[in-house]
């Protein structure tokens, strides 16, 4: 086990607490370069040429060019019930009740609400206001001394701290499978962990901030992780890394044969829960949604975000348990059951850009449109077989293993690095302090310009206060990013 100096735990820590946020990767490399310089005297760390590799991200880091990204460096994090606490312990005449109740919790807020609610009689999921509440005799019988005003007035407060308690909690859920989308099980990594094994810790911190790298708004599509970068972190590590860590977040052949038969049956289960948790919530948005599922394209009223981002999740579930199936020599499984990818939502410019290139719908969407819904597949109340992905590929004009949905997708190329851009809704712009003007202003968002913030613009181009060129957008189609004119 590699060893560090005590003023290098600070470095690991800040290292880890980066695998729930959204830190650029040129970022992560001057942190790691950072850490190296740690180690012990004698001890083992990055030699001379991986040391040039990582200088050459570590070169456009926020520390060194003294300016931070416009871009957020986190992923929304759900505000916690603190308001609604406060407020109902003012109620209830209860004074340690901000302090003494952990508000980012919903099971806490649950307790707090059953605890004081049971002096009027409050029951958890009985908060109908016009069904659940006592009436003038039932107060009497309880001993209740409280007006029937006061009594109204601290039957809302508990109602309003439950139904925080529940969108808390949904929030904290889809936060949660937005990183397992991203990162695989990254933030689940304990510290302790993590400062165990410092060359898997290297590889995953920078591999996750590859992972959470944000899409650019192009026909190319999204670049590969795995970058040569990656691949040297990858290198590095030897008979002694932590391998088991390092399959949290990528699940390829390479890694999986590093473990032990339980260790990959313990992973295959934990991504198979992953994909069903995922699978049942895009059934409950399918079933109140109106989507169109030859095309998937969002229009307005769509909720996009959400189920893009349970796609996503659900979508690396399944990768990631296909590669477990082929490293465990099982993939004859999906002779009998094998669910299909789900498709994403597609904003309507981005559809017109294509077909103006002579492009259609993407082959992997006729697929899609073609099988069985996964979540029905899952749940037995249907079947998909091999058989039928693969008759399903041919028609859409593309080989099933190729593209994933039968097999692993094959391995490519690994990309050179190249810096992380600079965007706005997925158009890249030269300069940060450009790009914040232009992202506050509203442009490419599918919406009107704040006319405030365009004069902002204006003159700030006059004065040359900012520098960088405006990117060419694809020619308008008249429609905003929903699909409506």
């Amino acid at each position: 086990m590699t060893r560090f100096d005590h003023d290098a735990q600070p470095i690991l820590a800040e290292l880890h607490a980066s695998l729930d946020q959204r830190r650029r990767p040129e970022d992560i490399a001057e942190v790691i370069l950072r850490a190296d310089l740690a180690l012990e005297p004698g001890e083992q760390g990055l030699t001379s040429r991986e040391r040039a590799l990582l200088e050459r991200a570590a070169a456009n880091s926020g520390r060194r060019r003294g300016y931070a990204t416009s871009m957020s460096e986190d992923f929304a994090r759900p505000i916690g019930g603190a308001r609604q606490v406060t407020a109902t312990a003012r109620l209830f005449d209860v004074l340690d009740g901000p302090t003494a109740v952990d508000t980012d919790t919903p099971d806490a807020l649950m307790a707090f609400a059953a605890q004081v609610g049971s002096g009027i009689g409050w029951i958890p999921g009985r908060s109908d206001f016009l069904a659940d509440r006592l009436d003038r005799e039932k107060r009497a019988s309880a001993g209740m001394e409280v007006s029937k005003r006061q009594y109204n007035r601290r039957f809302r407060a508990l109602r309003r701290l439950e139904a925080k308690a529940g969108t808390l909690r949904g929030e904290q859920d889809k936060r949660r499978l937005t990183l397992l989308g991203r990162s695989g099980f990254a933030a689940q990594i304990t510290l302790e962990r993590f400062q165990s094994h410092p060359a898997a810790a290297y590889f995953v911190a920078y591999y996750v901030a590859r992972r959470n790298m944000r899409r650019e708004f192009s026909l190319s599509g999204r670049g590969k992780p795995f970058d040569e970068i990656a691949e040297m972190l990858l290198r590095r590590c030897g008979t002694e890394t932590d391998w088991w860590m390092i399959s949290w977040v990528y699940t390829t052949a390479k890694v999986l044969a590093r473990l032990t038969d339980t260790e990959r049956g313990q992973l295959l289960g934990m991504w198979s829960a992953a994909m069903r948790e995922c699978a049942d919530l895009l059934e409950e948005l399918w079933e109140r949604s109106d989507f169109e599922r030859e095309d998937m394209v969002v229009y307005r009223g769509d909720d996009s975000t959400t189920w893009n981002l349970l796609a996503q999740a659900y979508n690396t579930a399944r990768m990631s348990w296909l590669d477990c199936l082929e490293a465990m020599g099982a993939l004859h499984l999906l002779d009998v059951t094998c669910p299909g990818k789900v498709m994403r939502l597609m904003a309507y410019d981005l559809v017109r850009w294509h077909r103006s290139t002579g492009s259609d719908v993407d082959p992997d969407t006729l697929v899609w449109a073609r099988l069985p819904l996964p979540w029905d597949v899952l749940n037995g109340r249907t079947s998909c077989t091999r058989q039928q992905v693969e008759m399903a590929c041919r028609r859409a004009g593309i080989t099933a293993s190729q593209r994933g949905w039968t097999a692993p997708r094959p391995k490519r190329s690994v990309p050179y690095f190249q810096p992380t851009p600079e965007l706005v809704h997925g158009v890249t712009i030269a300069d940060p302090v450009w790009a914040s003007l232009l992202r506050s202003a509203g442009a490419f968002s599918g919406k009107h310009v704040k006319p405030d913030r365009g004069a902002e613009i204006a003159r700030a181009l006059d004065t040359g206060v900012v520098t960088g060129e405006l990117p060419t957008p694809p020619e308008p189609s008249g429609e905003d990013s929903t699909g409506r004119p």
